[in-house]
């Protein structure tokens, strides 16, 4: 016995074919000049927060005394497309004068300080030594059982910094965050032009 005839349903065509095709997501360093005053770096991290976007680092300092100004440097990931939204909200807030993207801008410089202590005897202990050497990385503190060791250096160098020494006793780490600057002459502001 033969099944019933169904007439075939229409295809129809879904809207997400018709979505944009997927686009990278990059790493962008944001330099956020503003008033410095209170709630101003709530405001911010609020901004991040309350829309999902993650920042990976922050750092924050009074750049120019007499006017009350400070720089936020913000790393964050996102495609062209969120960064662009992230920029285009911080430029709405009131206290906040200028957002530049320095990863726009050009290979900015940055860097990062991180405190290292490392515990350990013996042949640890001088292996601890000669690797902060070969870091360049300056010995703060000393006693008969610890180092604490400062390295300022790029994040990638940081990171290999503190996987070498979890081999020889890490067991205590600080970092500051990252401070970017663009390179040449020019302000971030006039490069960003």
């Amino acid at each position: 016995m033969n099944a019933p005839f169904k007439p075939k349903a229409p295809t129809m065509k879904s809207h997400y074919s018709d979505a944009p095709k997927a686009q990278p997501v990059g790493r962008h360093t944001l330099s956020v000049l503003v008033d410095n005053e209170p709630g101003v770096l709530a405001r911010i991290a609020g901004l991040f927060s309350g829309r999902g976007y993650n920042i990976e680092s922050l750092t924050v300092s009074e750049t120019e005394h007499e006017a009350h100004v400070s720089r936020i440097t913000v790393v964050t990931s996102g495609t062209a497309q969120v960064i662009d939204q992230i920029r285009h909200q911080l430029e709405r807030l009131v206290p906040v004068h200028e957002v530049i993207d320095l990863t726009e801008v050009g290979e900015a410089l940055e860097r990062e300080l991180c405190l290292v202590k490392v515990v350990g005897k013996g042949d640890q202990r001088v292996e601890a030594l000669r690797l902060a050497a070969a870091f360049g990385a300056r010995t703060l503190d000393a006693t008969l059982t610890s180092f604490v060791f400062e390295l300022t250096g790029s994040t990638d160098e940081v990171d290999r910094f503190l996987r070498i020494m979890g081999d020889v006793g890490l067991v205590e780490v600080t970092r500051t965050g990252i401070a970017a600057m663009a390179r040449g002459p020019k302000t971030a502001s006039e490069a960003a032009e």
